[in-house]
């Protein structure tokens, strides 16, 4: 990178910390008074929908990396191999076992279930084959779509798999379409809650070239308050993305206009150091 690149990059991030406070503190206000109610809320969701694990059934035998399946869904062939499976890990899947899993995801009724294959695909999803298969299975979107899930849980899941998928160009295409919804769980999300720093690394990735940029740009309010309000674990992740944003000469006007606070100026200079 060329000293001027470095130059222009460093005055972008100095611009965006001039100015990052003030545009949040009514929404920061707002977000700490509900949050509350929603962490009650999502505790009693978790009470009530506790789900045991049968003995005996396959989810009993698998745990960590190892595939989830569901045999009364398959064929007696198929079945056969069940135990091939379960001595696999993340790394060593084969095209049936990502779409067997696929199948499971959106078969199965048992919300424990749910979670450990959307972890297994997750894990998937860290090599670079297993995200172009399951691109080409349709998988992106059957993930996807439990970004609606009633349980906080499958939520994160689903973001962390996600993420993971996103690190292929070629599947930000697609998921390009649910930035909005995971702008507006960050929104809805109690503040620093797992589900929202979920979300914010998502969209880190999503942001890393400008090719997606854009459609972050009517959340930048948002973003900036998250700052004024959040611990600080969730403002380096904040400023990840925002820093992604700033190196966007079209958002530029975006940001500044955003309401100046130069007292936060000196408390989120260590932060953009470490983010860059």
């Amino acid at each position: 990178m060329g000293d001027d690149t470095v130059v222009a990059r460093l005055f972008s991030v100095k611009a965006l910390l001039g100015i990052v406070a003030g545009a949040g503190a009514s929404y920061g206000i707002y977000k700490l008074v509900f949050s509350r109610a929603g962490d009650a809320g999502v505790n009693r969701k978790k009470s009530a929908k506790s789900v045991t694990i049968q003995p005996g059934s396959l989810m009993a035998k698998v745990s960590g990396f190892k595939v989830v399946s569901k045999s009364d869904n398959l064929d007696p062939t198929v079945d056969s191999e069940s135990s091939d499976i379960f001595s696999k890990s993340a790394a060593n899947l084969e095209p049936r076992h990502l779409s067997m899993l696929l199948s499971l995801l959106q078969s199965s009724p048992n919300l424990e279930e749910r979670r450990k294959v959307l972890v297994t695909l997750g894990n998937a999803a860290a090599f670079t084959v297993n995200q172009d298969l399951l691109r080409e299975f349709g998988g992106l979107h059957i993930i996807a779509g439990f970004l609606s899930d009633p349980s906080p849980e499958i939520r994160v899941q689903t973001l962390n798999a996600l993420n993971n998928l996103s690190m292929n160009i070629r599947n930000q295409e697609q998921l390009k379409i649910y930035v909005s919804s995971v702008m507006q769980m960050i929104e809805m999300s109690p503040v620093n809650s797992d589900l929202q720093l979920a979300a914010l690394r998502l969209l880190t990735n999503l942001s890393v070239t400008d090719n997606h940029q854009h459609l972050m740009k009517g959340s930048i309010t948002l973003l900036l308050s998250l700052l004024v309000v959040s611990s600080e674990v969730l403002q380096i992740q904040v400023l990840k993305v925002l820093v992604n944003l700033s190196s966007n000469p079209d958002l530029m006007d975006d940001i500044v206009q955003a309401q100046v606070n130069k007292h936060v100026f000196y408390g989120f200079c260590c932060n953009a150091f470490t983010v860059l």
